[in-house]
């Protein structure tokens, strides 16, 4: 399955407390945090919720190898 990269980019600060916990649910604590997370529909809306906050990239097969 594919696989992308998600980076926190702007701060959660002064959003709602839902969105807060979309992004620590993704494992995004830090500002400029990324973790790679694999191209699910849970993901997807997640990533969608908070898009605004959040850059997406998608990974190529190869990155890992």
């Amino acid at each position: 399955m594919a696989k992308i990269k998600i980076t926190l980019t702007k701060s959660p600060i002064g959003y709602n407390k839902k969105q807060r916990a979309i992004a620590d649910s993704l494992g995004l604590k830090k500002m400029q945090s990324s973790v790679v997370q694999e191209d699910t529909p849970d993901i997807l809306g997640k990533v969608h919720a908070i898009a605004h906050l959040v850059t997406v990239e998608p990974l190529s097969e190869n990155a890992g190898k």
